[in-house]
């Protein structure tokens, strides 16, 4: 009887060591594989257990083993946009993901803005859900958690376009996606959606990068608990964004910064989440990002405009970056704008023409490029500024002399330029325009689209 029990328990002790392979949620039926690239799959198996791969796209069969931490990973070669395929995994058990199609992935990440969908009440959301049966976009929602360390897993699955997920989903993602697909001519677009609405930046990257920055970490430490969501350092990126790292990436669309309103250093903070997400993915993936629309963030302080300027500060301080500004289409009284097609859309075409180089023209807001003064006058030359024009010609630039104090000051439009002065100030050194926080920027492209407020006074 004695031999028998201990038969028994050794054989059950064999089974339980063999353990099933495991994969981890965002690999699942429906998803969306980036094409053309060697993409990593990954799970957990018993150490030294044989896995093997079957994409139905190919021959092939990958092997590879599971570590002694029950890890295992290897990287599949992914053909040009297409399926839906199949993937087979096996080891001691057999998983088979199904309608897997391969395209163009985006990790879109922020605060409410990112997350809003039509179910919030967007501009035309009716008429947007409606029109959502679009099978060729996928949707990858991460739930809003957070942990004290990095996780190795996150609750979820992919879900085809229609009209019931699409009104729970980012609808700035979205709209980015349906203008992706309809220019590159029906490639799939895969978007991970992880977002959590009046989150810092802070709590989106790791939090060696911000103990290792002196600047960020004293920014970090000086942000107040709120009862809607974290504010400690790396607390949605443990939970949200590190069990997705590794995930093959066209690149990542941001709409964040409200919740950062009082920031000195934003610029710095932004570019050292860029640089730890691309360090992370070991790659340079493009990141394009929304400037905070204006707002009324209180009397007497400047706190949404210097965060539309840091912003806009980030691009020259980070490569493969770009920033959609949306002055125009939102409200002042409003922290969510309704109109999330135009920012979907001016995402997808700086994604189209710098990224996949379909489409060529006018994408981007002027920019302030340089100010050299000449007597009275201070002669502003702007990026992105063919048909340079001031849509109501109310000027919303200042002028400063040494001592710093601004006066409005007058412009005439000279081609890409912007020559502006004031009686009050003889000898110039600083100009800014649409310095408030809910300014509205009056100066426009060819393009139609809206100037970023700016100043040189830093």
């Amino acid at each position: 009887m004695m031999k028998w029990t201990l038969s028994v328990l050794f054989l059950i002790a064999v089974k339980v060591s063999m353990a099933n392979v495991t994969l981890p949620s965002v690999f699942s039926d429906h998803m969306v594989l980036q094409q053309q690239e060697e993409v990593k799959i990954w799970g957990w198996a018993s150490p030294n257990e044989v896995i093997t791969i079957s994409p139905s796209w190919t021959q092939e069969v990958y092997a590879t083993k599971a570590d002694n931490q029950a890890h295992w990973e290897l990287l599949l070669r992914t053909p040009a946009y297409g399926g839906p395929y199949s993937l087979k995994i096996v080891g001691n058990n057999a998983i088979l993901l199904e309608d897997i199609l391969v395209g163009e992935v985006w990790l879109c990440s922020g605060q409410s803005n990112m997350e809003m969908s039509a179910s919030w009440g967007i501009d035309n959301g009716d008429d947007a859900v409606a029109q959502a049966q679009q099978p060729q976009i996928r949707f990858f929602n991460v739930p809003k958690k957070s942990a004290n360390t990095p996780q190795d897993n996150v609750p979820g699955h992919w879900e085809v376009c229609t009209p019931e997920s699409m009104k729970t989903s980012s609808a700035v993602a979205y709209f980015f996606a349906k203008e992706l697909g309809k220019e590159l001519r029906g490639v799939p677009v895969g978007l991970i959606v992880s977002a959590w609405g009046g989150t810092p930046a802070e709590v989106w990257m790791p939090e060696e990068t911000i103990e290792s920055n002196s600047v960020i970490a004293s920014a970090a430490n000086q942000l107040t608990p709120v009862v809607w969501g974290p504010v400690e350092p790396a607390r949605a990126y443990n939970a949200m964004i590190h069990p997705l790292v590794g995930f093959g990436l066209a690149g990542t669309l941001w709409y964040q910064g409200e919740a950062n309103t009082g920031s000195q250093v934003y610029d710095k903070t932004l570019g050292s989440l860029i640089e730890s997400w691309r360090a992370l993915w070991k790659k340079n993936f493009p990141f394009y990002f929304v400037q905070i629309a204006p707002y009324q963030y209180g009397e007497g302080n400047d706190n949404g405009v210097e965060i539309r300027d840091a912003q806009r500060r980030v691009l020259d301080q980070v490569s493969n970056t770009a920033m959609v500004v949306i002055s125009d289409v939102s409200p002042v009284d409003d922290i969510h704008p309704k109109d999330k097609k135009s920012v979907g859309e001016r995402l997808a075409k700086v994604a189209l023409k710098k990224h996949y180089t379909t489409i060529d023209g006018l994408v981007e807001s002027p920019l302030f490029k340089q100010v050299t003064f000449n007597r009275n006058k201070a002669i502003i030359s702007f990026r992105h500024a063919k048909g340079l024009y001031v849509k109501d010609k109310k000027s919303m630039f200042e002028i400063a002399g040494h001592d710093k104090k601004f006066f409005p000051a007058t412009f005439v439009v000279q081609g890409e330029t912007i020559v502006v002065s004031s009686k009050k100030v003889k000898d110039p050194k600083y100009v800014r325009f649409a310095w408030g926080n809910t300014l509205q920027a009056n100066v426009f492209n060819r393009a139609n689209l809206p100037a970023s407020s700016f100043t040189t006074l830093r």
